[in-house]
């Protein structure tokens, strides 16, 4: 009798014993410089999608959502294959990539490139998953994997934040088959710690409609690719910001195994470029492009061992350090490690940053390879 009545105190207290809420992923930290106050879904109940379908719905309705994801969400053959022709503008070898077709692009660009009759691929990457406004979508440890298809901000879309998340293989063989992150005519997004890799065209791309204001920190650009542009194992299209009136923080990103477009800056952006690092560029390659109408404030980066910083240098670049009368502080040094010129004297960029309230500088970007990219916070 005695052992039952001990028995029965051990349910009830197991009974009475409050639950223990199992790990769940959050937001960790707060976006910097143009982003700043974005606050994604806010405190609504976090939902965890099991299926693609369940996904996609998530991210595109018109309700304030915070999404977790546990698991990988693989899109390469929820929408079939389609087959196109298309053209070999850079080479015909296995390492080269192909250009499909896309709005006869090979005829209207290409025409003397050697076509290719026939291309099959993932119909599913073309287009991005389209992400509604006030959205928080966040990776559980390095378990946040979407597979095959990109992320798309656009037509007003307003209040994101895309954390701890790693997007892959997205017809990486061909070029137009589809970009990694897409924001174009949106407002207040803000991009962390997401890992990009095998994709067939831009990893990260602000199209030509405003996108306002838009922070890029902590993220990784892996161009490690076994077919490309340059037909060498380095990825050619890697990050396009276009926008007609634009400002980016790009801060303490980790670009590596790319040929250009490291960015490519044009339309009438303000880019802040601080804190990043910039490692094995192909030495026939290049980092930056700056095509006229872009204003860049570039301090505290690394450059180690990239031959050409930057090709291309049409816009306005400010690299000094006289920074006070803009930013209210000196501005940081870029660290050339083993690297060609980097060097921009265009002081009047820093009137873009009146009354912003810009990122902060550190000394040191050689941490960045090792905190950069998914899983790591």
């Amino acid at each position: 009798m005695q052992r039952f009545a001990i028995a029965l105190l051990g349910v009830s207290a197991a009974l009475a014993a409050p639950s223990i809420p199992s790990k769940r992923a959050t937001v960790s930290g707060s976006a910097e410089g143009f982003a700043a106050g974005v606050t994604g879904g806010g405190s609504a109940a976090a939902v965890t999608p099991k299926t693609t379908d369940e996904l996609v719905s998530y991210l595109g309705d018109s309700e304030p959502r915070v999404i977790i994801l546990n698991q990988e969400f693989d899109f390469t053959k929820t929408e079939g294959s389609k087959t196109d022709s298309g053209c070999s503008p850079w080479g015909t070898s296995s390492q080269c990539q192909i250009a499909i077709n896309k709005d006869d692009w090979c005829k209207n660009y290409q025409s003397s490139a050697p076509t290719v009759s026939s291309i099959t691929y993932n119909a599913a990457g073309v287009e991005g998953i389209k992400v509604g406004s006030d959205k928080t979508l966040v990776g559980q440890g390095s378990k946040g994997v979407i597979k095959g298809k990109g992320l798309r901000m656009a037509n007003g879309v307003k209040n994101v934040i895309i954390q701890n998340i790693h997007v892959t293989e997205i017809n990486p063989q061909y070029v137009w088959g589809g970009d990694g992150i897409t924001i174009d005519g949106a407002d207040m997004i803000w991009i962390d710690h997401v890992k990009t890799s095998l994709i067939g065209r831009q990893h990260i791309v602000l199209g030509e409609s405003s996108s306002g204001k838009v922070t890029i920190s902590n993220s990784e650009i892996d161009g490690t690719t076994k077919w490309s542009a340059q037909c060498n194992a380095y990825h050619y299209w890697s990050v396009l910001f276009l926008g007609s009136d634009d400002t980016v923080t790009f801060k303490g990103n980790y670009i590596h195994n790319t040929s250009g477009r490291g960015p490519k800056v044009g339309g009438k952006t303000v880019l802040h470029a601080v804190n990043n690092y910039w490692g094995d560029i192909d030495p026939t390659g290049h980092a930056f492009e700056i095509d006229s109408g872009a204003y860049i404030l570039a301090e505290g980066n690394t450059f180690n061992a990239v031959k050409t910083p930057v090709s291309v240098s049409e816009g306005k670049l400010y690299t000094g350090t006289d920074c006070s009368s803009a930013l209210g502080r000196a501005c940081v040094k870029n660290n050339l490690s083993g690297s060609g010129e980097f060097s921009g004297s265009d002081s009047d960029v820093l009137s873009s940053f009146s009354g912003a309230k810009p990122a902060a500088a550190e000394n040191d970007a050689s941490g960045v390879p090792s905190s950069a990219g998914f899983g790591k916070i």
